[in-house]
């Protein structure tokens, strides 16, 4: 597979890459990886909080306050 970049993204990516010894091919590599993997990652976050609604499962807005001034209190 083969990639082009418009001039502006291709001289951020030599620049993000020129200390890496693999390369900016390994640095685009390992962005996608770690892309995808974030990707499917959020996809099934979502997919199970929509899955928790359709239950019914749900916060009430004093359920949410209590936990928010908790996460403040820590």
């Amino acid at each position: 597979m083969e990639v082009h970049f418009p001039p502006e993204l291709q001289a951020r990516l030599d620049q993000a890459a020129a200390g890496i010894p693999s390369g900016a091919g390994e640095y685009v590599r390992q962005l996608v990886e770690h892309y995808l993997d974030h990707d499917v990652w959020f996809r099934q976050k979502v997919k199970g909080s929509l899955e928790q609604l359709d239950r019914g499962e749900l916060l009430s807005h004093e359920e949410i306050q209590t936990r928010i001034r908790k996460m403040f209190e820590s």
